[in-house]
């Protein structure tokens, strides 16, 4: 059996050297450049690795240094601004990509399409997923290049509500709606109760505060109606407005109110 791979954050911990300061920031130096927009994280670290990025005036090639807020960065001499803008992009994911880092049947995956629309600007940033659609899902992906803006939106906490348009097997009766409204039992363990309503004879629209593996296809399979096509619409009040494979970015105020996300970096 092979050996676990650390996570990053963790290896990013045990470089770090004492506590951060108060109201401080410690961060690693190839994911600080990637939120910063400098360059995407996998070129960030190839950059350190060759060393040709300084930080405080010294050479370092360690990806996993910890990096303070202040300290003077520079990659192949130039000065760099490492504080960072909270971006927030939305997406409308077309069928057959899946959002992952990469694809082993060669379709494609999001963010391969996400970086063949973006503007020259925005290419040097690390764009994380806020959470997944499966590969033959379409509609609404959020793009961030914060994480813990992922983290918010991703975490059963949040109970953010997401908003889907399935087109199913059969007309689901008031009964079966109704079983979907007062949650299910799922291998996996009881649902929340979810909004459901008979959108057409065989499309129903369906509302989940939560994000399990597969879980609409699962909910709507339990009651007797297979999902044909899947489609989200709208995360928290964030209703999808582009067309198939645009983007457009999210002002503070859709972050805010539309996400329900205030955090502000120190």
């Amino acid at each position: 059996m092979g050996r676990k791979k650390t996570p990053r954050w963790l290896e990013a911990a045990r470089l770090r050297k004492g506590p951060v300061s108060p109201g401080g920031r410690a961060d690693w130096l190839a994911r600080a450049l990637g939120r910063a927009g400098v360059m995407p994280r996998t070129e960030a670290e190839r950059a350190i690795r060759e060393g040709r990025v300084e930080v405080g005036g010294q050479v370092e090639r360690e990806p996993f240094a910890p990096v303070q807020p202040g300290v003077e960065v520079r990659v192949d001499g130039r000065l760099c601004e490492l504080e960072a803008p909270l971006l927030v992009l939305m997406f409308h994911k077309p069928a057959g990509v899946i959002v992952a880092g990469k694809d082993p049947e060669g379709v494609g995956t999001v963010f391969e399409r996400l970086r063949a629309v973006l503007p020259a600007e925005l290419q040097g940033f690390e764009w994380y997923a806020i959470g997944r659609l499966d590969r033959d899902t379409t509609g609404l992906l959020l793009f961030t290049n914060d994480e813990r803006v992922v983290q918010h939106g991703t975490s059963p906490e949040t109970h953010l509500p997401k908003r889907y348009v399935a087109e199913v097997a059969g007309r689901p009766s008031e009964e079966a709606l109704a079983r979907l409204r007062e949650g299910l039992v799922l291998e996996d363990g009881p649902t929340r109760p979810a909004g459901a309503r008979l959108l057409g004879p065989e499309q129903v629209e369906l509302v989940l505060t939560e994000g399990r593996h597969h879980q609409v296809k699962r909910m709507l399979a339990a009651v007797g109606h297979p999902v044909r096509a899947l489609h989200r619409v709208a995360v928290g009040s964030l209703v999808l407005d582009v067309p198939v494979g645009a983007w457009r970015r999210l002002s503070a105020s859709e972050v805010s109110v539309g996400l329900g996300f205030n955090d502000v970096r120190a």
